[in-house]
């Protein structure tokens, strides 16, 4: 069903707006009748009615009322503004589309990492960033994502996240409509063979492990990464397999691994790091420079760094999210080999960050 076109004389909607919120807006900012907008959308006044009071009840939701704020005003920037007229240039339209598939793209790999156990929505007040954490066993928590708030905002409005601690630092989980609408956003990814990632950076090599279909088949289960099931294995003397450290170093190189697919995207051949001539000389960006370009930057000096075969268990299994399983076979590798490599990788990566001046500290702000 396409979302209802209301008159809004104050300010023009977000395409992804949903048709409740419109509602909403349209009988308390600019004094449209309940009756009035039963009329325009085809349904009962109490239909209406509910949805209005419904979202004034969310309101105590502070990523709500901020986004509800916000579009009365005509300052949401998550996405690209719909005009209301239909003479809207083919660039407008094109950027329109381009706009919403950016905010899809965002939605479901903001979802992913709410799937995770122990995964939480962290939003401080007055802060243009908010931040995914996941409680670790030892009792830490470990940042595994970084959101703009605008897209925080659109996904409580969205109801696919809750609130469930208020306060100066707000905490949301993944409601049951954030798992069916990711269920969803997963479904046509495949379908239109998004994964630009994979599509990009996946090396293209005969029995590399795509289906008929050419997708990269995945044998890691959704609710979290290789690290985390190798993270609760125990060695021959009982301590865990992988340290908390050793996975937030993982974790780190994923994190910009996914902020370098945000925004325009850049042609970026990983496949130099799957082989034994790396590339050098690559632009080593400063730690605390944020975008989708000093992302790529600090992936690529990462990778440099760790050279053939850790790089390529640190890219396969951190990144790609292959299981060890996989990964052994493409590399020719004896089984149970994979885990002791990758833990030595996961050592020298945690070194380079560590020599990069503490990159494990928050890229918000």
């Amino acid at each position: 069903m396409q979302p209802v076109q209301i008159q809004q004389p104050a300010a023009e909607l977000p395409e992804w707006v949903p048709d409740a919120a419109r509602h909403y807006l349209a009988h308390t900012e600019n004094g449209h009748s309940i009756r009035q907008l039963a009329r325009e959308a085809g349904c009962h006044a109490s239909t209406v009615l509910r949805q209005v009071r419904r979202y004034e009840n969310r309101r105590d939701d502070p990523l709500v009322d901020a986004a509800l704020t916000k579009l009365g005003a005509g300052q949401f920037d998550a996405v690209s503004l719909e005009g209301a007229s239909k003479t809207r240039s083919f660039a407008d339209k094109l950027a329109e589309t381009k706009a919403k598939a950016e905010f899809e793209a965002e939605a479901l790999r903001v979802l992913r990492r709410l799937c995770e156990a122990g995964a939480v929505l962290a939003v401080a007040t007055d802060m243009d960033k908010a931040v995914v954490v996941r409680d670790t066993e030892s009792g830490t928590s470990t940042r595994t994502a970084v959101v703009d708030a605008a897209i925080a905002q659109a996904m409580a409005l969205h109801e696919w996240i809750s609130c469930t601690q208020h306060g100066r630092v707000s905490r949301y989980r993944i409601t049951q409509l954030g798992r069916q609408t990711l269920t969803k956003l997963m479904s046509q990814a495949e379908s239109r063979g998004f994964a630009e990632a994979q599509q990009t950076f996946a090396p293209q090599q005969p029995g590399s492990g795509r289906d008929a279909g050419g997708s990269r088949r995945t044998r890691y289960a959704l609710a979290e990464s290789p690290l985390l099931g190798l993270a609760r294995r125990k060695d021959k003397t009982g301590r865990a397999f992988l340290s908390p450290e050793l996975v937030a170093a993982g974790e780190r190189l994923r994190e910009d691994f996914e902020l370098s697919q945000m925004g325009q995207r850049t042609t970026q051949n990983w496949d130099d790091f799957l082989t034994s001539g790396a590339s050098k000389g690559l632009a080593d960006s400063s730690e605390g420079a944020i975008g989708p370009g000093a992302a790529r930057d600090r992936v690529a000096a990462a990778l440099a760094d760790l050279g053939p075969g850790l790089a390529d268990m640190a890219l396969r299994c951190c990144c790609y999210l292959e299981g060890l399983e996989i990964a052994e076979k493409r590399m020719g590798w004896s089984a149970r080999s994979g885990k002791i490599v990758l833990r030595i990788a996961l050592q020298r990566l945690k070194r380079h960050y560590e020599e990069k001046g503490g990159a494990f500290g928050p890229l918000i702000g």
